[in-house]
């Protein structure tokens, strides 16, 4: 385990004021987005985004890491420059997803597991190779009366920790993502219990598989209201109840804590945030890492054509620079 090199980026990516760009949807994600502004999703349309949103000028002055798919991850901008290269060139620290996707889980049909484990070790050092200084894997939780089932809880958990090891032992620093679905109608409070036992099983596991928690990042889900519920929870509760949940259950030692939007619009996770951070005084660095929620206003101004470029990434930074502002307690809706 390379220590020096799993600090340093912590210490390059836990900044105040700074959060992480997700730019790692999938093939069949992308296509979706693309559908949105009718363009098609041919590789080079992909490429041709992620030079858009890779090269915005003053990115980093809010965007500390990128997350980047592997078919990013050794692609180039349009003067030939890969991308991990202009990123760190930018003063970004290039990551990847390393996960492959959802798939039922055997003891309970009805929900997932995510795969990618076998061959994991092999392609860790190939993404160091060509640049990647930290990885993700995304685990999901689906939320009913009767789910997520423990044996979905422990099984993901295990799985988050064993990557998170395996990207310790490469030099690689592991985003555990254990994200509890939005999808239902469920209450605040239903949200929270989930992602108690979710966390709780998460760290256990990450302790039995000797992570140092020091040199990992979380990236969770806020405790938030369903998106079908009558009853929205206000932006205060989310705060107060979110943090209520990390004091009990994440231990002080995680550097970073980076929230994902999970589908929130753009403003209400931007809102979020920065009403967690204006609670204060809490042992973690509490920021973001947002895919959708930075990069939609962005995807409706660029429209697939070059003369949009400058429009689209005038559009990444202003989102981005909202978000640094929250991650600080420092946003304010006229700022919209």
């Amino acid at each position: 385990m390379d220590i020096q090199a799993l600090t340093a980026t912590i210490k390059d990516i836990a900044i105040p004021g700074k959060g992480i760009l997700a730019a790692d949807e999938s093939n069949s994600t992308i296509a979706k987005r693309f559908d949105t502004i009718h363009v098609e999703s041919t590789e080079e349309n992909r490429r041709a985004y992620r030079d858009l949103l890779f090269s915005t000028p003053h990115l980093n002055d809010y965007i500390a890491g990128v997350i980047l798919f592997e078919e990013t991850l050794y692609q180039h901008t349009v003067n030939g420059t890969p991308f991990p290269t202009l990123l760190s060139q930018n003063g970004i620290v290039p990551g990847i997803k390393v996960d492959k996707g959802l798939i039922s889980l055997k003891a309970s049909p009805d929900e997932k597991i995510t795969q990618g484990l076998d061959d994991l070790a092999a392609r860790l050092m190939e993404y160091k190779k060509a640049g990647a200084r930290f990885a993700k894997w995304r685990a999901v939780y689906q939320i009913s009366d009767t789910l997520p089932s423990q044996s979905a809880v422990d099984a993901n958990a295990d799985m988050l920790a064993h990557y998170a090891a395996l990207c310790q032992k490469t030099g690689i620093v592991p985003i555990v993502e254990p994200e509890v679905l939005m999808d239902g109608n469920h209450s605040i409070d239903r949200c929270f219990d989930v992602t108690k036992n979710v966390q709780i099983a998460v760290f256990k596991a990450l302790a039995e598989y000797n992570v140092k928690l020091e040199l990992m990042i979380l990236k969770p889900n806020m405790v938030i209201s369903g998106k079908e519920a009558e009853n929205q929870a206000s932006i205060e509760e989310v705060a107060k109840k979110t943090i209520g949940l990390f004091r009990e259950t994440v231990p002080a030692t995680v550097p970073t804590i980076n929230f994902l939007s999970g589908g929130q619009s753009d403003e209400l996770a931007t809102a979020h945030l920065n009403a967690i951070n204006k609670i204060g005084n809490l042992p973690w660095n509490l920021s973001f890492s947002y895919g959708r929620a930075l990069q939609s206003p962005a995807l409706k101004a660029w429209q697939g054509k070059m003369e949009n470029v400058k429009l689209a990434q005038e559009a990444l930074l202003k989102r981005a620079k909202l978000n640094g502002f929250a991650s600080e307690g420092k946003y304010k809706n006229n700022m919209e």
